[in-house]
């Protein structure tokens, strides 16, 4: 299915790239994971209608409304950037329309990724490279507080992961390599097409 029609069964707009006029060091461009992308991963990863899943950097919404349609999981998206935030509300009134009756929860919240509060039933974090190592820290040890708070099995899943996530998760945290899933027509051309599954127990 193209993207433009995977974003049709859904009711919302999600495509294209968006560059920033005043680029942050900090903060990288909008880009909506493929689907295609997002089909491969949950062919391989297994998780349970009690799951909540936080979409840090989510843009429109993407990641959140897949999952909340075909997994019926609890979905949260944390965008810093107004204007797509304003999008991902617009995309939300569009598909509840139609998924009004879930049974699951999904809400998009607007602030800094650094800044949101962990609740004691999040415990899936889906990053596609959204900002710095130095955010990207921030939000991990932010996730381990919680956890040591209420303890809890939790993944953190990267898509397109830069090394210095990588290093980063391997080396300063307690979180292990569960497993990794490659897309198989996309890591072909680009061996960064794939995504990293870490778990912490």
């Amino acid at each position: 299915m193209r993207e433009q029609d995977h974003d049709r069964l859904l009711r919302i707009k999600t495509e294209g790239v968006r560059e920033w006029q005043h680029q942050s060091a900090h903060y990288n461009r909008y880009e909506a994971t493929p689907y295609m992308a997002l089909e491969v991963l949950f062919d391989a990863y297994e998780c349970r209608s009690s799951d909540r899943f936080v979409d840090f950097g989510c843009g429109k919404g993407r990641f959140s409304f897949y999952i909340h349609h075909h997994l019926h999981v609890a979905a949260t998206g944390v965008e810093m950037n107004g204007q797509l935030y304003q999008e991902a509300l617009g995309n939300l009134t569009k598909y509840m329309e139609r998924a009004k009756n879930a049974k699951a929860s999904i809400r998009f919240e607007h602030i800094f990724a650094e800044g949101y509060d962990i609740e004691p039933d999040d415990n899936r974090f889906y990053f596609f490279n959204p900002f710095s190592i130095q955010i990207f820290q921030k939000v991990i040890y932010n996730i381990l507080l919680s956890v040591e708070h209420d303890p809890r099995p939790v993944d953190v899943i990267l898509y397109y992961p830069t090394m210095e996530y990588i290093r980063f998760m391997e080396v300063n945290t307690a979180f292990k390599l569960l497993r990794e899933v490659r897309v198989p027509e996309l890591y072909e051309q680009n061996n960064n097409e794939r995504f990293m599954i870490y778990r912490y127990e």
